[in-house]
């Protein structure tokens, strides 16, 4: 009887050994696909816990210069503000957005001004400014006011980029914000300030943590943005808006929420070859957190392999709250 002929490929042969592993790895991640966002509260000496995100503060800018400073050690190249407004100065049309003096443009003055070679990154967006936890401004109906929020958020990143910061990213989803910011930063002659579009942003559940942070998930109370926020049902409409996003001046643009959208980051990025990012939101940091703290999966392992899946999918880089962590543990595990 004629003996069986193993095929003369075994794909195993390349997995036996690290060595080999490594000498065939197509995605590798590094701390400089990795962006850090922070919580900013106003005052001094001010830390606050965030109950549905473990692990994670709000700080205020005096707690914040050591983490900028860790960034640059572990070689993470952009912190992301994201700030905690007080009830007090929240109203229906938002209007502390557009204060000069404001808690993020103070920040992003101090922080370029202690850490010159960090990126920093704000976020466009009114709803940690409006009483009703909207995006955007309502008319009598309760209906977002799309070119009137356009151009509230086209000052919002004038102010943003006076102050200092090297990339405004607009998180609205209004219609037509891109081009506004863009021509209104040209004209203002800082051609430098980069814009990264969250041209894909979904209608999501897993943005809950983050609304507890910066305080917003009360004001918003039952209402919801699938007016403006894309429908996660859908895949073709992303490369739409992403394509309007690009052609309006966008220099990047990014996907979000993260993991449960991996399909539309890598049809984005295949489809454009274009600088793109990926949001690894409060939802997938706090299930991965509660299941870790529950001993349900090896905390450390599943943070690599879910920023590793983002590498994989074509993310250029990432937006995540376990960036300090996962920093740490690359420059731990350098051959």
């Amino acid at each position: 009887m004629a003996l069986y002929q193993f095929p003369s490929h075994r794909p195993r042969r390349m997995r036996h050994q690290d060595f080999s592993r490594r000498m065939m790895r197509e995605s590798y991640l590094h701390t400089s696909n990795l962006i850090y966002p922070v919580f900013l509260l106003d005052g001094q000496n001010q830390r606050q816990a965030i109950p549905s995100m473990p692990g994670i503060e709000r700080l205020s800018l005096d707690l914040l210069f050591p983490v900028a400073e860790e960034c640059l050690t572990l070689g993470i190249p952009v912190l992301a503000l994201f700030p905690v407004i007080a009830p007090t100065l929240k109203t229906p049309n938002g209007q502390e957005a557009l204060n000069p003096s404001g808690l993020i443009p103070t920040a992003v003055a101090a922080l370029k001004t202690r850490f010159p070679e960090l990126g920093i990154l704000t976020d466009i967006a009114l709803d940690p400014y409006t009483s009703h936890g909207q995006d955007g401004l309502l008319n009598g109906s309760g209906d977002i006011l799309n070119d009137e929020t356009v151009s509230m958020l086209t000052a919002q990143a004038l102010i943003q980029a006076q102050a200092g910061v090297d990339i405004v990213a607009p998180s609205d989803m209004m219609d037509g914000r891109i081009a506004a910011i863009r021509i209104a930063l040209e004209q203002e002659k800082m051609t430098h300030t980069r814009i990264m579009a969250y041209a894909a942003k979904y209608a999501s559940n897993f943005y809950g943590p983050f609304r507890d942070a910066v305080g917003s998930a009360s004001a918003l109370g039952k209402s919801n943005k699938m007016s403006y926020q894309m429908d996660p049902a859908n895949s073709d409409e992303a490369l739409r808006e992403v394509a309007l996003d690009m052609a309006e001046g966008a220099d990047m643009v990014m996907v979000k929420p993260g993991m449960p959208y991996l399909d539309v980051l890598q049809r984005i990025k295949q489809t454009f070859l274009y600088p793109t990012y990926v949001y690894q939101v409060s939802g997938e940091y706090s299930m991965l957190k509660a299941a870790a703290i529950n001993g349900w999966l090896d905390h450390d392992k599943t943070i690599m392999e879910t920023l590793l899946a983002f590498r994989r999918a074509g993310a250029d880089g990432i937006l995540t709250y376990f960036a300090l962590e996962a920093a740490r543990l690359l420059h731990r595990d350098r051959p």
